[in-house]
């Protein structure tokens, strides 16, 4: 065929109607213009630039369908070749569009396909692999297919034969199967036997011994990627036990315990890594996984440098792990007085996994590993589950409080926190706390509290004048610590006039602290309300959490419904204006759902936010509280509510909105759903901060089976 110069109708093109990642897309013609020079540096630099244009973190745009004629032009004309048909496959990959409607970018790199095909017989073999993954994207099978099967039948090169078969399997996944079946035996080379473990996979082909002999005989098999393309599976064994485990099935489940215990029992370190790495993503991913790999793991940790590379998932396992505390003991117990990382990170997890043994290891390394103390004294302990009390310790955070000059980061916070959490065992430390009260308000008032709330009345006096001095001096954390401790509140209203009236970054707190106090808090209603941004305030996420906490501590203090209603519903509008504020709409309906009838205005509100399963949790907690009893249609809602739970879609507000909805919305269907939540192996919270998730995830499924009970004792009989 003819080709028409890459450039041609470049600068006739309408470039400034069509947008990308940065705004217009003017300048693309010049980037275009570049990439076919004479200065290669220059071209490279065009291509990283429209990289980040036209494919910006992986999302395509209205001008990315406009330039994909150049782009196959100039790949054919040879320049940047590989790189620019990387870009056009990545493009075609791409699902998240913006500004263009579903598939248009992808069907205009299909468009070029006869430009691109010829491209799989090119002489450079990195060529001839980036084109068989550009045009495997396509999903255009019709055209695609054929040219990738005869590419299969001659090509040489074993990497470029992986990714065909690769490609093969994108498009036809039978097909791709059949291919890898010739291809799995020990005498292929071990890329294209690797390619051909996932084509099995890809085409739902039940896991043999065979694929178990060829995954432990391709180990350890993270350098096969090299080279490839497929970026999403550069870690193969752990790309194996996704597959297995996305198949909830226990015949896979056990096929990939049996492949990872045999892996981490491998003699040669590179293998037990990759197996601890594919192990932790089996445990983020199946609840019975921990149990069945921990024999595993310990054996895995042949030395300091592998009890380190378990440590971080046996922290995250917690007490589940507690068999594993042995392995852990050593390595953290080790050169208490010196700085240690490794040590650091193995009491991290030893804290967590075995808190008595723990705690008197930190307390001789208090200092000296901050990764254990912000385990012990930070957010990965579990709820309402301190650090157990330990002499020794008690004795090193008073040490280290009496030296304030010395603390760094987050220590203040962590260290208060743990003695908060020992409550009056804690007492000695209080002189301690007195001193760095002016220092450090937030953490040492919250101390105070905790401890001298069940100390001896002249303790506890002597705890009530020195928050009461600090808070004089204008410190909100100490005169609230002062109302917890006794009640006053005509300080902490001065405190939180001055806060509201600031306006400052801590608005959302002070107007939470002041909700609290209910009724007793009038006075500040007046200042409530100005603060309140309106519906000029904007759609920043910031803004619309502190009016709603406004507007939640307006109802608790003065059930001003009209001020409270007319605040919410501008929340609601302005979050409707951007793809960010969908959590700013979630707790603007948790407010609503406190008015009860008195929210009746806000119901059409309410509802346009079930569209969305993040938000259809909380809008059905709202709807019951204030939509008329007989509107609802309760038994879709919970439908809606389990579709949510199940994607992950705000879990644990599903189960207080399926709790508000009765068992009267649930019939057996809806409760054999609620009860595979509890019961199922898949993990339902899988994303968020890393160390949370299985906490979170096992503290969900105990919150569905409490409700569970909850709803079969209430169940008609």
């Amino acid at each position: 065929m003819e080709l028409a110069h890459p450039l041609d109708g470049l600068d006739s093109h309408p470039w400034s109607a069509f947008s990308h990642a940065y705004g217009s897309a003017e300048d693309l013609a010049d980037l275009l213009r570049a990439l076919t020079g004479a200065d290669v540096d220059a071209a490279g630099e065009a291509l990283s630039e429209l990289y980040g244009s036209v494919l910006h973190q992986g999302t395509v745009y209205a001008a990315s369908a406009e330039v994909v004629l150049f782009l196959a032009r100039i790949a054919v004309a040879g320049h940047q070749t590989e790189g620019v048909l990387m870009l056009l496959g990545g493009m075609a990959e791409s699902e998240d569009e913006h500004g263009v409607a579903p598939g248009t970018v992808r069907a205009a790199v299909a468009e070029q396909l006869p430009l691109l095909l010829p491209l799989l017989d090119a002489a450079v073999p990195e060529v001839r692999q980036a084109a068989a993954w550009t045009v495997s994207h396509t999903r255009a099978t019709a055209a695609t297919l054929p040219a990738l099967r005869k590419r299969w039948d001659k090509e040489p090169e074993p990497l470029v034969r992986a990714e065909v078969l690769t490609g093969i399997s994108r498009l036809d996944p039978s097909l791709g199967a059949v291919a890898a079946a010739t291809v799995l035996g020990p005498s292929q080379p071990a890329e294209l036997r690797m390619a051909a473990v996932f084509a099995c996979l890809d085409a739902g082909l039940s896991w043999t011994d065979e694929h178990h002999a060829t995954m432990l005989s391709l180990l350890p098999a993270d350098p096969l990627f090299t080279g490839r393309l497929d970026l999403e599976r550069n870690e193969p064994l752990a790309a194996v036990v996704e597959v297995l485990l996305s198949r909830d099935r226990d015949t896979d489940r056990e096929a990939v315990f049996a492949l990872l215990d045999a892996a981490l029992h491998d003699d040669r370190a590179e293998v037990r890594a990759e197996a601890l790495w594919a192990a932790d993503r089996a445990c983020m991913l199946s609840r019975r996984a921990p149990q069945r790999l921990m024999p595993g793991l310990i054996a895995a940790a042949v030395d300091d440098e592998a009890v380190v590379a378990v440590s971080s998932l046996l922290g995250r396992l917690g007490t589940a792990a507690a068999q594993a505390a042995h392995t852990l003991a050593p390595l953290a117990g080790r050169n208490p007085g010196q700085d240690d990382n490794r040590a650091d990170r193995a009491l991290a997890a030893l804290v967590l996994v075995a808190p008595d043994q723990g705690a008197p290891l930190l307390a001789r390394g208090l200092g000296r590993r901050p990764r254990a103390l912000d385990a012990a004294a930070g957010f990965l302990m579990p709820a309402g589950s301190p650090l157990p009390y330990d002499d020794e310790l008690l004795g090193s955070v008073r040490r280290r409080l009496s030296q304030p000059e010395a603390l760094s980061g987050n220590e203040p916070w962590q260290l208060t926190n743990l003695l908060a959490g020992w409550g009056v065992r804690a007492a000695a430390a209080l002189p301690q706390l007195y001193a760095a009260l002016p220092r450090f308000p937030g953490q040492a008032a919250r101390a105070i509290t905790a401890i001298a709330g069940d100390c001896t009345p002249g303790e506890r006096a002597r705890a009530v004048t020195e928050l009461r001095a600090t808070a004089e001096n204008g410190s909100l954390p100490a005169a609230k610590a002062l109302y917890d401790l006794t009640g006053e509140h005509g300080i902490l209203l001065d405190c939180l006039t001055q806060d509201l009236r600031r306006g400052s970054r801590e608005l959302r707190e002070a107007a939470a602290t002041a909700g609290a106090l209910g009724p007793q808090a009038s006075a500040l209603a007046p200042v409530l309300r100005a603060a309140l941004s309106g519906a000029d305030g904007g759609a920043a996420n910031p803004v619309l959490d502190a009016d709603t906490a406004l507007a939640e501590a307006l109802w608790r203090i003065t059930q001003d419904t009209a001020t409270v209603v007319d605040a919410l519903d501008s929340i609601f509008a302005r979050a409707g204006q951007g793809p960010w504020s969908r959590w700013s709409a979630v707790r603007a309906a948790r407010v609503t759902a406190l008015l009860g009838p008195a929210g009746r205005p806000l119901v059409p509100r309410l509802e346009s936010l079930l569209g969305n399963p993040v938000q259809v949790p909380a809008a059905a907690l709202a709807l019951v509280a204030v939509a008329e009893p007989g509107s609802l249609d309760r038994t879709g809602l919970a439908a809606a509510v389990l579709d949510a739970a199940e994607q992950e879609a705000d879990p644990t507000g599903a189960c207080e909105a399926l709790e508000a909805l009765g068992v009267s919305a649930l019939p057996n269907g809806h409760m054999r759903r609620l009860a595979a939540l509890a019961d199922g192996d898949a993990r339902v919270v899988r994303s968020g901060v890393e160390d949370r998730i299985i906490r979170q995830d096992e503290a969900f499924r105990n919150r569905v089976g409490t409700l569970l009970a909850t709803l079969t004792n209430h169940a008609p009989h």
